[in-house]
């Protein structure tokens, strides 16, 4: 499967895959076709320090990401569904720090839900996280398929930004629910 590139000029997209325990993050530099990436990591909070502890750290952590590599879209992904309801809120906290930084240092911010990402990378909306894993190291040119989990979805959502194109990345930021059409799998449960 070949995805294909739609970067009018050179673009840096960061791409963060938020959580209060471990926030993902991607630094991808385009030009054309052809990808970089300039830093891929995880932010931690430590797990036994209160909450607004926890929210003030991944701030400071979230900002100096935003200061130090000056992305100019940021793409995040959508609290979509959390069977756990404390996870959820937690990554909802995540997110919303990460969307309110990102706004306030001028980057256009979109949010995908997990099944676009999955569709823009793989071309399948209900593929596995080792068949992203898989295409984010084959996207990137990465000898293995990036670790933790969580930077490696952090780099998809940086390619997912990327594939989709400069006006549904447009029409996204702007709160379109689904501009790209594919957003939904094409293959029938069976």
């Amino acid at each position: 499967m070949i995805v294909r590139m739609f970067v009018e000029s050179s673009q840096r997209v960061l791409g963060i895959d938020p959580g209060l325990t471990r926030c993902g993050y991607a630094v991808i530099d385009a030009q054309g076709a052809s990808l970089q990436v300039v830093s891929l990591g995880v932010l931690r909070t430590p797990a036994h320090d209160a909450l607004p502890a926890r929210l003030a750290r991944l701030h400071q952590d979230l900002s100096e990401v935003l200061d130090d590599f000056r992305p100019h879209s940021v793409a995040v992904e959508q609290v979509f569904f959390q069977v756990n309801v404390r996870t959820a809120m937690s990554v909802g906290q995540a997110s919303g720090l990460a969307l309110a930084l990102a706004h306030a240092a001028g980057c256009t911010v979109v949010q995908y839900t997990p099944n676009q990402v999955k569709e823009a990378v793989t071309g399948w909306g209900g593929a596995g996280k080792e068949q992203v894993q898989r295409m984010v190291q084959a996207r990137l040119g990465l000898s293995a398929a990036p670790k933790p989990a969580d930077a490696a979805d952090a780099a998809a959502l940086a390619i997912c930004h990327l594939a989709i194109g400069p006006v549904h990345q447009r029409l996204i930021a702007a709160g379109a629910p689904d501009v790209h059409g594919r957003a939904r799998s094409r293959r029938k449960a069976g």
